[in-house]
């Protein structure tokens, strides 16, 4: 199991949690159960993460995992541990564009804990790491109807980037170093 990453949030208790969450990159032998954590997403939160259906999680776990490689493309995970056991409750894709120069990325949060700050942590930790990196901008886009993921960004701190369609809405955020 890899170790958080430097600047990364420490491992803290998640509101009704019968244990820690730890925010960490994620490993090659992460693959099963970042597959089994996939499976597990509802229908309406896969379709949320992945614009899309996608009816084959290994696959999709394999592609993030393999992705992940060097510095400018990671993955993070959110372990709750529990009684010695570890438990993949949320991931976030970050991917750099160096012709674009920003980096992009993608989110997800196990269903029964959803909306207890998760979500804020990791991009927190996200953007941490891509400051660290030296990026200066993060942005993503979503579905105008998902709802959730735009309120996130909003309280993350993004701005609607005005790059979007009549079906999806752009978010961007500058990164700054503190100094």
């Amino acid at each position: 199991m890899s170790q958080p990453f430097p600047g990364v949030v420490e491992p803290v208790e998640l509101a009704e949690a019968k244990g820690m969450v730890c925010i960490r990159t994620a490993s090659a032998s992460d693959l099963e159960n970042l597959s089994v954590y996939f499976t597990g997403l509802s229908t309406t939160s896969r379709n949320k993460r992945f614009s899309g259906a996608r009816a084959d999680p290994g696959v999709v776990a394999a592609e993030c995992i393999a992705r992940s490689g060097g510095l400018d493309n990671f993955t993070l995970l959110a372990e709750l541990r529990e009684d010695g056991q570890g438990r993949i409750i949320g991931e976030a894709r970050y991917a750099y564009d160096a012709a674009a120069h920003y980096g992009e990325f993608a989110i997800s949060v196990a269903d029964a804990f959803q909306r207890r700050g998760l979500g804020l942590q990791m991009m927190t930790a996200m953007e941490t790491r891509a400051i660290d990196l030296g990026h200066e901008m993060i942005a993503a886009e979503t579905a105008r109807t998902n709802a959730e993921m735009r309120g996130l960004a909003k309280k993350a701190g993004f701005d609607d980037s005005g790059l979007g369609d009549w079906q999806s809405v752009h978010f961007a955020k500058c990164l700054l170093r503190q100094r």
